[in-house]
């Protein structure tokens, strides 16, 4: 254990680790966050400088988080956004649709909510409730989920032709994990809010979710919109790599100024192709 006085002869982090060694004080924990805030720190510069260059360039860009739920789509979001441009930066979550919403074009509400030009918009769920989450849990008929799937991947390359960039990431989580999650938001009064009766239903319902998750990857992962699975069950890691993906995409300017690497780990980060295999 360190004393007091010990204090006074650390200077730096070099100092700080030779004396834990000495005294057998194991400090990995604080060492891995440190590392992960640093790490951060320097892709969440390289995003902004990525912001900067898609607003000077009028590019469209729309990044999507999809998954089960408690995957850790929401707390990613946060460090994608946190310290970007407010005004050419968005985060679309929509509630459940309204009866006038029911009656239009399914996709009518989302295209409302895509990418001006020089803006990014980070959709937490998006369209992809029509293809997972909506058929599980019986808020649509099978007509309309049919109707959808055949709808999607059309819709998704009529944007892709008028140059939207579409980055679709699914964060896959473990059943083990998604109920120690749920346990924990549940004992947490400021995370209380997150567990709703549809939570309730993910792990009685777990099997039905993988059915229409893979039904989903084999129609909709496409040469112009493919998706990109994120292990999440390291929500950390998870954070970092989905953000170097993203890097990776666009030859910004100044790309890479943070010396960081902007090349996702190929454990954490996958397509659906090589998922499968």
């Amino acid at each position: 254990m360190f004393e007091p006085e010990d204090f006074y002869k650390i200077k730096t982090r070099d100092d700080l680790i030779r004396e834990a060694k000495e005294k057998e004080i194991n400090i990995n924990s604080a060492l891995r966050n440190q590392r992960y805030v640093e790490d951060l720190k320097l892709l969440q510069i390289e995003l902004v400088n990525l912001q900067r260059w898609i607003a000077n360039n009028n590019i469209r860009v729309a990044v999507i988080f999809e998954g089960r739920d408690a995957a850790g789509k929401g707390g990613s979001i946060k460090r994608f956004t946190e310290h970007l441009n407010p005004r050419s930066m968005r985060v679309v979550a929509l509630s459940k649709p309204t009866e006038v919403e029911k009656g239009q074009w399914y996709f009518r509400r989302y295209i409302k909510e895509l990418p001006n030009p020089g803006e990014i918009v980070f959709f937490d769920r998006s369209w992809y409730n029509r293809a997972v989450v909506e058929p599980v849990m019986g808020f649509c008929t099978e007509a309309q989920y049919q109707q959808f799937m055949l709808q999607v991947s059309e819709f998704e390359h009529m944007l892709y032709e008028d140059d939207l960039k579409i980055i679709k990431f699914w964060f896959s989580i473990s059943k083990e994990e998604q109920q120690r999650r749920f346990s924990s938001r549940l004992k947490n009064p400021l995370k209380r809010w997150k567990f709703s009766p549809v939570d309730m239903k993910g792990q009685e319902l777990w099997d039905e979710y993988t059915h229409y998750k893979l039904e989903m990857f084999s129609k909709t992962h496409t040469p112009f919109s493919p998706w990109v699975i994120v292990n999440t069950d390291d929500k950390r890691t998870a954070r970092l790599e989905s953000i170097r993906y993203l890097l990776s995409q666009f030859d910004y300017n100044g790309k890479g100024g943070s010396k960081i690497s902007l090349f996702p780990d190929p454990n954490v980060i996958t397509k659906y192709y090589r998922h499968l295999q």
